[in-house]
């Protein structure tokens, strides 16, 4: 039996998640990837590969728009694997395009709509910390952002208070001056989207407890949003707003959260916040997601794999579920003479 690369792999990506793109091609002859935003930094993430001593030619860099470099690419019948991070609906065009033209196996990581369970036994103060960080950081621009926040009703009320207090405290400005916790959103298009999704839970009736507005007149900057009494049914609880805005919903038991917890088409991740290790063993088993962080969030290991259920996604990355992906197996028969077990 033999093991072989898949010779050309084309990888599209943003550059967030670049490493854990580039990480298979080290095992590689051939390898193309194609850039959705060339960005300063990663032409450094570039040069620091080459430093690394990649081999010329291994790592290939096309920089250009999904709909022309990224669709020729994708559907060219000399790519043999193709891999893919960004949204679901992009996802869902790349997957046909590598069936439409050689049946290229495909892997995608894609969008989410990940719980953050508080449960009635935890530290509050620490929990309003880690869902804080869990959804805000980025700008909330992370695909496993914990952008659905339950919290038992027993500890609903102080959690929303604080909750409250701790995005009131985030200093938003110039992410390159010391101090600052959040910068601008990515662009005008994704800003103007933040802004509507607000506007939707507001006309839906959440409570707007902060935020919910621009700040200043340049620039992409939003006000850190927290709202609370979100039901499921509401926009802000069902999309990916990839935006800073935590919606906040009240659950009064372990069955309760873990219906409503697992009603979302997406599956990419989730976080459990409890002192209860059964209670924690319980969560992780029921959630139907990819990556279950305990007491934890965003914590990340070349070694762990990631990636997603249902529309979050197909396949791993990192560590050796997400070599396998670049791999094939061949089987090899030939007769042999006098063989020795006989």
């Amino acid at each position: 039996m033999a093991v072989e690369d898949k010779e050309n792999t084309l990888v599209i990506t943003p550059w967030g998640t670049f490493c854990y793109k580039v990480m298979p091609f080290d095992l590689k002859n051939v390898g193309t990837t194609y850039q959705k935003a060339m960005t300063a930094l990663f032409h450094d993430m570039i040069h620091h590969e080459m430093e690394a001593g990649l081999p010329p030619g291994v790592l290939n860099i096309v920089s250009g728009f999904g709909p022309t470099a990224g669709a020729a690419l994708a559907g060219h019948m000399d790519v043999d694997k193709l891999a893919f991070t960004g949204s679901t609906n992009t996802g869902k065009i790349v997957l046909e395009l590598g069936a439409r033209s050689n049946l290229k196996p495909v892997t995608l990581e894609l969008g989410g709509k990940s719980p953050f369970i508080v449960c009635e036994d935890a530290d509050v103060d620490q929990a309003v910390e880690l869902a804080h960080f869990a959804l805000f950081f980025n700008q909330g621009q992370c695909s496993g952002a914990g952008s659905r926040t339950y919290v038992h009703e027993r500890v609903d009320d102080e959690f929303i208070e604080k909750a409250k207090a701790r995005a009131l405290k985030r200093i938003v400005g110039d992410p390159f001056k010391e101090g600052v916790e959040q910068g601008p959103q990515i662009d005008s298009e994704q800003f103007q989207k933040v802004l509507r999704y607000i506007k939707s839970g507001v006309e839906s009736n959440a409570k707007l407890e902060c935020g919910g507005e621009k700040i200043g007149s340049r620039g992409y900057y939003i006000q850190p949003t927290v709202f609370s009494n979100v039901q499921v049914d509401m926009l802000i609880a069902k999309d990916e707003i990839f935006g800073p805005v935590q919606s906040i919903l009240k659950y009064r038991d372990l069955e309760e959260v873990i219906r409503r917890a697992n009603s979302t088409r997406y599956g990419l991740a989730a976080g459990v916040f409890t002192k209860d290790i059964d209670t924690a063993n319980t969560l992780t088993r029921a959630l139907k997601v990819g990556t279950v962080w305990v007491n934890c969030f965003d914590v990340f290991d070349a070694a762990i794999p990631f990636g997603g259920y249902k529309m979050s996604g197909q396949g791993r990355e990192k560590g050796i579920y997400g070599l396998n992906n670049y791999l094939q197996v061949k089987a090899v028969i030939t007769p042999l003479q006098n063989p020795a077990w006989l």
